[in-house]
């Protein structure tokens, strides 16, 4: 369970080894082995572009996980739906990007509802698997509020499969987690699937 105050602050810390100039060299080093002429004009400022636009991908926002108490002991499922996705596939590093649907259903404490999408961002921005990523976001939320039960359904398209590879153009990938009483109870876990909009 959060405490009431004061709020906890979520922070994921840069790797100290960071290097963005470093970033900047294999970047232009990557492109000539590619077979790309890093001197021209349009060109020239792209291997430094690149290095500060994974930087960027990587560092989500702090952000104060902040909850109230539940007291008029609220027990029915909050959701929060279609907050967007954007990743980067670990094995290629292309991106993926979709929308995340996130709900649980409270004990003690209620979250603010923008912190559903802070925590969300919070383990997309980094290499990921969307897997993973689903499975993060609800045991995170299930570890810090406590609720009765957690629910994280992700609808993504990944370039690594649409634009390479297979190249599915348009296809989808859909990933879930349920824990708690979303889990256990048919009822309860028909409910979020059915305001989520995704047929389990």
């Amino acid at each position: 369970m959060v405490s009431s105050s004061p709020a906890l602050r979520v922070v994921h810390e840069p790797d100290p080894g960071v290097d963005l100039a470093a970033a900047e060299r294999a970047a232009a080093n990557l492109l000539r082995a590619l077979g790309v002429d890093v001197t021209t004009e349009s060109l020239r400022e792209t291997p430094r572009r690149m290095a500060s636009a994974y930087a960027e991908l990587f560092s989500p926002r702090p952000f104060n996980l902040t909850t109230f108490p539940n007291d008029e002991g609220y027990d029915e499922l909050v959701l929060a739906r279609r907050i967007p996705v954007r990743s980067v596939c670990e094995h290629h590093l292309l991106p993926f990007t979709g929308v995340a649907h996130v709900g649980y259903l409270p004990g003690d404490r209620i979250l603010g509802l923008s912190k559903l999408a802070r925590v969300v961002e919070h383990f997309a921005s980094r290499p990921q698997v969307q897997e993973r990523l689903t499975k993060q976001v609800a045991d995170w939320l299930s570890e810090q509020l406590s609720p009765q039960g957690v629910g994280v359904v992700i609808e993504a398209e990944h370039t690594c499969m649409t634009l390479r590879g297979a190249q599915a153009v348009g296809s989808t990938t859909v990933t879930s987690t349920l824990l708690g009483t979303l889990r256990t109870d048919a009822s309860s876990r028909q409910e979020f699937f059915a305001l989520t909009g995704v047929r389990p």
